[in-house]
C-alpha cells in the first residue's frame, strides 16, 4: 500500500489553515490509501503555530515543523520533503487558491508510472495584471532557461521518492524547486486546474521576493546572463570601431571638426553604465558562489513534531 505525504508550507496563513484542513478533508483524505500532512511553519509570525498544534490535537496524520526563521518557501519545501515519510510526495499551497481534488488526480497518474506530476494553470481568476507578469515570468523561463516549463506555470506538483533523494542531494540554495524537479528529468506529467483568486488572508509574495525568483532562476539554471554580457560588449566595440572610422574620414576627407565634450560624455556616461551593470551581474555570480562555498544549511528546523499514529509527539531541535 503506498502512502502519500503532502507537504504544506506556511508564513502568515493561520487564517486559512483550519479551512485547508477541512477542504482537503472532505474531498480527498477519506478516498487516500495511506498519507500523512506537513505542515512546516517558515518563520511566521501570527497564530499559525498555534493553530498547526490545534489541528495536530485533533486529527492523526498530522506533522508539524517550525524552522527557527524565515527561510522561503523553497528552503520550507525542502524542509517538509527532508521528514516526509511517503513513497511520494505533493505539494500544496496554503492560500485556498488550488483545488484539492487535483491531487487525487495527481496520485492516480503517479501510480501510472510518473516520477513527477505538475499541477498546471490552464486559467487564472485572478489580477489581470499579476496574470501578466506571471505569464512574462514564465515566458522568459521557457525561454532562456528550460522549455519544458509549462506555459500556465506551476507550483503544485507530485513527486516519487527517487526525485526527493535527488532533490536533498543538490542540496542548492537560491535557487527554484521547481526549476530543480523539471531538471532532474524523470517521467512527466500534467494535470491542468484554474487556479482562483484569494478570498482569505493577505499575499506575503512582494514584489522583492518576485524579483529574486527571477534572478536565481536564471542564474542557477542559465548561462543567458554571461553570453548577454560577452555579446553586449562584442557589440559596443563594433559600434566604436565604426563611430570611429567615420571620424577619421570626416575628418580626413572633409575635414569636418570633431565633436566637443558634450558627445564624448555621453558615450563616457554610457559606457560605464554598461560596465556597472557588468560588474553587477557578476557580483550576482559571486556572491551565489561565495553562499554556496559557505555550506550553511538551506534551513534550521527548530521543532518536529510526529504525527500522532507514530507514538508519542515529541519536539526536536
Amino acid at each position: 500500500m503506498s502512502r502519500l505525504s503532502i507537504i504544506v508550507p506556511v508564513y502568515y496563513n493561520g487564517d486559512t489553515l483550519e479551512l485547508l484542513y477541512q477542504d482537503m478533508k472532505e474531498k480527498i483524505l477519506g478516498k487516500l490509501d495511506s498519507y500523512e500532512i506537513v505542515f512546516v511553519d517558515d518563520g511566521s509570525g501570527d497564530n499559525s503555530w498555534e493553530v498547526m498544534n490545534s489541528l495536530r490535537s485533533r486529527y492523526p496524520h498530522i506533522r508539524l515543523v517550525k524552522l527557527s526563521r524565515n527561510f522561503g518557501e523553497h528552503a520550507a519545501l525542502l524542509a517538509g520533503l527532508s521528514v516526509c515519510t511517503g513513497d511520494c510526495a505533493v505539494t500544496k499551497q496554503a492560500d485556498l487558491q488550488e483545488d484539492s481534488c487535483i491531487i487525487l488526480e495527481m496520485y492516480e497518474s503517479w501510480k501510472r508510472g510518473n516520477k513527477v506530476v505538475l499541477a498546471v494553470r490552464k486559467e487564472r481568476k485572478e489580477n489581470p495584471v499579476k496574470v501578466f507578469f506571471a505569464n512574462m515570468y514564465y515566458a522568459l523561463i521557457r525561454k532562456i532557461v528550460n522549455k519544458n516549463m509549462p506555459v500556465g506555470g506551476c507550483d503544485c506538483y507530485l513527486i516519487d521518492r527517487k526525485v526527493i533523494e535527488v532533490l536533498e542531494r543538490l542540496d542548492e540554495k537560491n535557487s527554484s524547486l521547481t526549476l530543480q524537479v523539471l531538471w532532474a528529468g524523470f517521467r512527466t506529467d500534467m494535470i491542468y486546474f484554474v487556479r482562483q483568486d484569494r478570498e482569505v488572508g493577505k499575499s506575503r509574495w512582494t514584489l522583492a521576493k518576485k524579483v529574486k525568483l527571477v534572478m536565481d532562476s536564471v542564474m542557477s539554471f542559465s548561462y543567458f546572463p554571461l553570453r548577454f554580457m560577452s555579446g553586449l560588449g562584442i557589440l559596443f566595440n563594433i559600434l566604436a570601431l565604426i563611430l570611429l572610422v567615420t571620424v577619421l574620414v570626416e575628418k580626413f576627407t572633409k575635414n569636418t571638426p570633431i565633436a566637443g565634450w558634450a558627445s564624448l560624455m555621453c558615450v563616457v556616461l554610457c559606457a560605464s553604465g554598461i560596465i556597472m551593470l557588468m560588474l553587477g551581474i557578476l557580483g550576482e555570480y559571486v556572491w551565489r558562489a561565495l553562499d554556496a562555498a559557505r555550506t550553511r544549511p538551506p534551513y534550521i528546523i527548530d521543532e518536529l513534531r510526529e504525527n500522532q499514529e507514530e507514538g508519542e509527539p515529541h519536539d526536536q531541535k
